[in-house]
């Protein structure tokens, strides 16, 4: 035998004939090649993954020969030159290449003398995936030089012309002698071009969904394709089909999808030639009512039929004849039931069968018909409604092994004595998502093969430690998540379930239990364990389970939300669980500083600390200690000093919140500089520095960051990045950024949310702004911005507009935002003039309307009254005149979703491997998982500041949702205020102070239930306080002052016992507590009553009382002019006496007025 020497020799003699040098990792040639390709990637840089490139993310290798034969998920971020144009050569240095991805590149070619075909050079190709990119026939016919490729995907190009194109299309496909599989997906295909496909006789797969395949299609045209198995015609518009597969010589076909097209149930004979098809999908077509299964008795080898989304309501078959022998799975998901047994009495062989989202008429048929279902093992009714009698009747399903009844709104509580009990097969089991109470049934417990329970989201109640879940013990996976049960804080009524997996228990309340039952020996290895939000009760201590320290297998810990009393980070967690990846622990009041494991944890992915009181530095061994972390956040602690320049180093990180803590000094360069980062969060901190250098490189990369309120300053405006194509949300708000707005911000067409606001920005807000097709949110507020507005009709994705507090002028008398997406318009604190416009009355969801502090004059605009989606409305501090329109009682108010900008998010997969590790059907059948963690990376909260209650909040989150408010106040409006704003029944704040309305309070402002602030004063009012005031039993903010109001106020009962004299200052005829001024019994002083057609004159004459009265002035004139006449010093004493109180007085009202807020900006 050939020893181990000689072995080394050969191997190191076929290495130096190659002429190839080959390291510990991958070959160093083809790692050289990969660097070159640096400089097409615009957020990967090869150069900082490591040495060995077979470790890449991008890369995969043969674990023997350590040669490159996998690239793929380069989509959206290779970056090409030269317009568009693709150079094949970057990839020849591959030799072993079997598989390259290039998805969605927008490539339309390549370079001179560098085709496509040129890929044949690599011998082991087999898999090209070229989909999604503008490539056309003409570019891709080199192509068939490649004769060792099996599968090509050109889905999403252009590759069909006209109908009336001379050239046959894809002609060149026929040489690909060894080709198997072909995508064409959305690439407009015609009818006609199917011909062109049929001489392709290699075939197993042909994908051609998503196309322009319509009426009838000749499936002659694919005469040829003997070896097809799997045809997927999915997504046109296709209404039958001529030919059958016995003519054909279809006759290995296996699989079919017609999915969502427009076939009848005359389709079913022209399939019936098919015999050999074993899957047949004809979900969301036009089949109808009663199907006659004996076209499909020629199908004699089908195992899964589709036919969800359908009006199919009954099958028939002929008497005796059974038909579908081999049929498994049915999906009958969204049709019409009308009866179980005449929908599915035919398909007696099925064991698995899908009734999703059907909603039956009468819901007891599913009680009285289940006989029919008596051979099937696995049954998912995942949101069909369901009565609780169904799981009563369930026992006659003795096969059943899964049962999904995943949102069916049941309603009760548990069968005790029969019926789910005794399912003894019973394997997997959802109750997850119903209205299901009362103790967990005991018969439960003969469910002895359970080895899945979910009855999460219900709202069962009882202590977990007396239910039969402590003698289920085959179970593998348990949610009890979003109950009201009691679980004993050791979870030692698990002790015997040596089998489990995973435990959810979320949101319940844990039971304190004495120190001798905490310390326990589990029988289990937990993989995945959360129970966060969790409750205890008053006075109690909640800590962590003691079972955790015996645990090593542990890949999932949730701890979030549990308030543990001021904790250490429990490093031994981590020391004792080596293949930990995820770890959660947000606000669970850990204190201190954060002592870490000490050995690296090589698995761990997600390290989230958020929310909790750890301060100190952060470690300078954390990143040595975590170097495979996608996810770091530690927002919202008191971390000090300076960021560690080593998390630059992190190669997979790619997302980083170190938000609201206290750090300083400058970004790291090492960090500023990170390939692999795609969201950094550095807001609320007190991090310095020019703003350029420091984002230069972070927004060429990075999908999101967030460095508002730090204390960065500079311009920003000189200087141009390479290319910015990911970035998505900018936020730098709140810090000392200086200079205009920079103008390479325009091309950046990426963008969704930015954020500028509170700064020092100056100059104009350029045209250029409606290149941001993509913007969504756009915060320019409280800079020093001058000029006008751009119109910009082409945002209409937009959603949040602000651009308060700045220099702004003109009118707005063309349209400057037409979206039909806007719901928040803050334009408050400006120079801007004229009318307000009535296409603002064009917004049809805008909900947020702020225009105050500005110099807006006319009439209000009937127009607005339009806007049904209104819910706030400041147009305080301007120049409107004229009545308050009665139109503005028929707005809703209504509150609405406006608190946030949520578009996007990265999702951490944890959950899908475990479970397909412990080989569950429930989950292979359903896909639903208990548990869902993401993390918005498009999220922005919305804040609207509006003054209420005497004064300026900032609202936002759920609290905005509810506001709503309208501010007319500081104005010249003038008129009565009609009873109609009575019909606003969900105001919450109503400000029409300083104003000139005259007239009554009308007592319909009773019927607002729900106002909180009504401010009334400084107008003309007149009249009685209304008595029914009083009913608004929400009412903090309250006042009438400084009208012309008389009469006893209302009673001291409710809301308006809590107001003094000031809510009602400066009506001297108004009387009765808290004013110190008596009614003398109740009657009001002679003075207009509101709700009086006449007035009451006491015994005074008036008739006699007025000619006294104008006869003794007349008398009193006159002698004065006589004496000043007659006595010349007495007459000038008198004059200068009158000039100088006129000055006296001048200058005391100038002084008066300025003083007054409404006359600061106008005088």
């Amino acid at each position: 035998m050939m020893g181990p020497t000689w072995l080394r020799l050969l191997l190191i003699s076929v290495l130096a004939l190659e002429g190839a040098v080959w390291s510990d990792g991958c070959w160093d040639e083809e790692r050289v090649a990969l660097l070159q390709l640096q400089q097409f990637l615009t957020d990967i840089e090869y150069s900082r993954e490591g040495p060995d490139c077979c470790e890449w993310k991008w890369v995969e290798c043969n674990i023997t020969t350590r040669r490159v034969t996998q690239l793929s998920s380069l989509w959206g971020r290779l970056k090409i030159k030269d317009s568009n144009l693709f150079n094949v050569s970057m990839f020849l240095p591959f030799e072993e290449l079997r598989s390259l991805d290039l998805y969605g590149n927008n490539l339309v070619g390549y370079v001179d003398n560098e085709g496509f075909g040129k890929l044949s050079k690599l011998r082991h190709l087999e898999i090209l995936d070229l989909s999604n990119n503008r490539l056309n026939d003409s570019t891709l016919s080199s192509l068939s030089k490649i004769s060792t490729l099996k599968s090509l995907n050109l889905g999403a190009n252009d590759l069909f012309p006209g109908s009336n194109h001379n050239n046959a299309p894809l002609e060149w496909l026929s040489k690909l002698g060894s080709f198997e599989s072909l995508d064409l997906t959305a690439t407009n295909m015609k009818n006609n071009f199917l011909l062109h496909l049929g001489g392709l006789s290699s075939l197993t797969t042909l994908i051609l969904q998503q196309n322009d395949l319509e009426g009838t299609i000749h499936l002659q045209d694919l005469y040829n394709l003997t070896n097809l198995k799997k045809l997927d015609l999915s997504y046109n518009r296709i209404e039958s089909i001529h030919g059958n597969g016995r003519q054909l010589s279809l006759i290995n076909l296996e699989e079919i999808d017609l999915t969502s097209n427009l076939f009848n149930n005359s389709i079913m004979e022209k399939l019936s030639g098919f015999s050999n098809l074993k899957t047949l999908n004809m979900r969301l077509n036009r089949l109808n009512g009663l199907v006659d299964l004996k076209e499909f008795c020629a199908l004699s080898n089908l195992d899964t039929l589709d036919l969800s989304s359908n009006q199919v309501n009954r099958f028939v078959t002929s008497k005796g004849n059974r038909c579908l022998k081999k049929l498994k799975i049915l999906h009958m998901d969204s049709v019409q039931i009308i009866s179980l047994e005449s929908l599915l009495q035919p398909f007696s062989s099925v064991d698995t069968l899908f009734l999703r989202e059907n909603s039956f008429l009468d819901k007891t048929i599913v009680t009285q018909e289940l006989h029919v279902l008596s051979n099937v093992e696995n049954l998912i009714l995942d949101y069909t409604p369901l009565d609780i009698n169904f799981l009563q009747s369930i026992s006659i399903l003795p096969s059943l092994k899964t049962l999904s009844l995943f949102g069916c709104a049941l309603v009760g509580i548990l069968p005790t004595h029969q019926g789910l009990c005794y399912l003894n097969n019973l394997e997997e089991l959802s109750l997850n998502g119903n209205a299901l109470g009362g103790a967990v049934a005991p018969c439960l417990d003969n469910l002895t093969s359970l080895r899945y329970l979910d009855i999460s989201n219900n709202h069962f109640t009882g202590n977990i430690a007396t239910t039969p879940l402590v003698n289920l013990t085959t179970l593998q996976f348990l949610s009890l998540s979003n109950n009201q049960l009691q679980v004993p804080m050791s979870f030692r009524s698990f002790a015997n379930h040596s089998d489990l997996k995973v435990l959810l228990a979320d949101q319940n309340n844990m039971v304190p239990e004495p120190t001798a039952f905490q310390t326990w020996w589990p029988k289990f290895q937990l993989k995945i364990f959360s129970m966060s939000n969790c409750m205890i009760e008053e006075h109690e201590n909640l800590q962590l389970p003691n079972f955790l320290y015996f645990q090593h297998d542990l890949r999932d810990v949730d701890l979030s939300y549990c308030d543990f009393g001021g904790i250490r980070f429990p490093h031994w967690l981590l020391e004792n669980n080596t293949r930990l990846e995820q770890l959660y622990m947000i606000d669970t009041s850990i204190v201190g500083p954060l002592f870490l494991p000490s050995h690296p944890s090589f698995n761990l992915k997600v390290f989230d600390i958020s929310n909790n009181k750890v301060h100190h530095d952060i470690p300078r061994n954390f990143c040595s200690l975590f170097p495979h972390l996608e996810g770091l956040f530690m927002s919202k602690n008191d971390f000090k000093t300076d960021i560690p320049p080593c998390l630059g180093g992190l190669r997979r990180l790619q997302m980083l919140d170190l938000s609201h803590n206290d750090l300083s000094g400058e970004i790291p360069e090492e960090l500023r500089m990170s390939s692999s980062l795609a969201n950094l969060l550095l807001s609320n901190n007190s991090l310095s520095g020019k703003i350029i250098p420091t984002v230069y490189h972070l927004i060429i990369l990075l999908e999101e960051l967030r460095l508002d309120g730090n204390k960065f300053e500079g311009e920003i405006s000189y200087f141009s990045p390479i290319s910015i194509k990911n970035l998505q949300v900018l936020d730098v708000s709140d810090n000392e950024i200086s200079g205009e707005l920079p103008t390479w911000l325009w091309d950046t067409i990426s963008l969704k949310i930015l954020d500028f606001s509170k700064n020092n920005f100056e100059g104009p807000i350029t045209m250029q702004l409606c290149n941001l097709i993509n913007l969504e949110f756009l915060d320019l507020s409280s800079n020093h911005l001058s000029g006008t507005i751009p119109s910009c009709s082409n945002l209409q994705r937009m959603r949040h507009l602000h651009l308060a507090n700045n220099r702004l002028s003109g009118t707005l008398s063309n349209a400057i935002f037409t979206s039909s997406s806007l719901v928040t318009f803050d334009l408050s604190g400006n120079n801007f003039t004229g009318r307000i416009p009535n296409w603002i009355s064009t917004l049809p969801n805008l909900s947020v309307l702020l225009l105050k502090e500005n110099q807006f004059d006319g009439e209000f605009p009937l127009q607005l009254c339009k806007l049904q989606s209104l819910s706030i409305l400041d147009f305080s501090r301007n120049k409107l005149s004229g009545h308050l329109p009665s139109c503005l009682s028929n707005l809703t108010l209504k509150p609405s979703e406006k608190s946030y900008v949520d578009s996007g998010g990265y999702v951490f997969d944890f959950f899908d491997y475990v479970m397909v590790d412990m080989g569950l059907t429930i989950y292979n059948l359903t896909g639903l998982v208990s548990v869902y963690r993401g993390y918005p990376f498009t999220y922005h909260e919305e804040e609207v500041p509006f003054s209420t209650k005497g004064a300026t909040y900032t609202y936002k989150g759920n609290i905005l949702d509810l506001l709503s408010a309208i501010d007319l106040s500081c104005n010249q409006l003038t008129g009565i205020i009609l009873p109609g704003f009575g019909n606003l029944s969900e105001i919450r704040g109503l400000n029409l102070s300083h104003n000139n309305l005259t007239g009554p309070i009308p007592s319909t402002f009773s019927k607002l239930k729900q106002i909180e602030s009504l401010d009334l004063s400084y107008n003309n009012l007149s009249g009685r306080i209304p008595s029914e005031l009083t009913e608004m039993t929400a009412l903090e903010v309250f006042s009438v002052a400084h009208n012309n109001l008389s009469g006893p106020l209302p009673d001291r009962k409710n809301q308006f016992g809590t107001f003094d004299e000031s809510n009602y200052e400066g009506n001297p005829l108004l009387c009765g507590p808290p004013l110190n001024k008596s009614c003398n019994g109740g009657d009001s002083p002679t003075a207009p009553n509101a709700t009086s057609s006449e007035e009451e004159h006491g015994h005074i004459d008036m008739v006699d009382f007025f000619i006294s009265f104008a006869t003794s002035y007349a008398i009193i004139f006159l002698t004065t002019i006589l004496v000043l006449h007659i006595n010349p010093y007495w007459r000038r004493a008198c004059f200068y006496f009158i000039e100088d109180r006129s000055i006296v007085c001048y200058f005391f009202i100038v002084d008066s007025l300025r003083q007054l807020p409404c006359f600061r900006r106008n005088i």
